[in-house]
């Protein structure tokens, strides 16, 4: 039986399936890239929004999710951190929460940034490395 991956973050600069943000034009670029944009369904998901998140666990019941999805402009991260921390601590908040209720048993892969690390104590970061971070 063949699984179903739900990956957030389509239009980023790691996305390459799944969800993407409603605006006036989606970024497809890297599905184009990849040779398979006629072949990936997006689905309309902002982290920003508990109903929408859990109708798309509902319509899609995934057996895996990959969190992409994030507010990753550093500069963007200091001119609005409430909106940052909205999106990438309160959003996965949404998330989580919603697979717990609709989809317990689906398993989750949460992709971070090297701005937790900052300004790294220890080259290449791993586990144990030290956080230092020098943005919001």
């Amino acid at each position: 039986m063949a699984k179903t991956a739900l990956i957030t973050g389509v239009s980023g600069q790691d996305g390459a399936f799944g969800t993407c943000r409603r605006t006036s034009g989606v970024n497809i670029c890297r599905l184009e890239e990849l040779g398979i944009a006629a072949d990936v369904e997006l689905i309309d998901m902002e982290l920003l929004e508990e109903s929408n998140i859990r109708r798309a666990l509902a319509l899609l019941k995934p057996d895996e999710i990959y969190n992409l999805a994030a507010q990753s402009f550093v500069g963007l991260s200091f001119e609005q951190p409430i909106y940052t921390a909205d999106t990438d601590a309160l959003g996965v908040m949404r998330l989580l929460e919603a697979m717990r209720e609709i989809c317990p048993g689906v398993r989750f892969y949460r992709a971070s940034s090297s701005e937790m690390f900052g300004k790294a104590q220890a080259v290449p970061q791993n586990e144990t490395t030290p956080f230092y971070p020098r943005s919001p």
